[in-house]
């Protein structure tokens, strides 16, 4: 069940908000505040964040600047202001969607699964750094621009980014390059390709960031 958290200071409003969410199926914790929704943010887990931008103990755009912080969970503005520079300072703070009140409830529901499908397909990418990998799509890229990499170093730099900050032997790296691309994977093989992939990924190869030798051990991949 996907859990919604409601911050809104209007309690008829979100009253009749939560009775109608959970009469769909959803989860809902409300917050009446700044505080208060901070404060649940941070002791739950949540899909969604349904945030009034008018508050009386604060306003909207603090606490998505907090939450963004922390977070990259959908955020829908609920608003009964219509002036373009509250939408846009939304947006740009970070919010997915900007919902204008009075607003028909299904029309808010559509929008909430917009909201969390989109992030449904972002939090299935994998980051090491600037490097972006998206295993749907088998693509790689550094900086915004794409790499174009071998199969090897594909399926090597996805066993890093999979396992970061983990430490992983010459052994476990062999057995998954081999056990993934049927082909016999040798000691001097990885040896080659982690040169290639360091060459590839890193700002300097001569002193990665990225991938780390664990003198002895093996490998370790980090944000850098």
């Amino acid at each position: 069940m996907q859990h919604i958290l409601l911050i809104e200071d209007d309690p008829e409003l979100a009253g009749y908000l939560t009775d109608f969410l959970r009469d769909e199926g959803y989860a809902v914790t409300h917050a009446l505040g700044q505080t208060d929704g901070l404060k649940a943010f941070r002791a739950g887990q949540f899909d969604c964040l349904l945030l009034d931008l008018s508050l009386q103990d604060g306003n909207g755009f603090s606490i998505c600047a907090a939450i963004r912080q922390e977070s990259d969970i959908p955020v829908l503005f609920l608003t009964a202001s219509a002036d373009e520079a509250c939408t846009v300072t939304g947006l740009e703070l970070g919010a997915d969607d900007y919902i204008g009140k009075p607003f028909r409830p299904r029309e808010l529901i559509a929008r909430m699964k917009n909201a969390m499908r989109k992030h449904s397909r972002k939090s299935s990418l994998l980051t090491l750094g600037s490097i972006r990998l998206d295993p749907e799509r088998g693509t790689v890229s550094k900086d915004g621009a794409e790499l174009i990499l071998s199969a090897l170093e594909y399926r090597l730099l996805l066993i890093f980014m999979t396992n970061k900050g983990q430490l992983l032997t010459r052994e476990r790296l062999i057995d998954e390059l081999w056990s993934a691309s049927g082909e016999f994977v040798s000691d001097n093989t990885l040896t080659v390709y982690i040169k290639r992939l360091r060459e590839r990924i890193e700002q300097d190869a001569q002193a990665p960031h990225l991938i780390l030798t664990v003198r002895g051990m093996g490998y370790k991949a980090v944000d850098g």
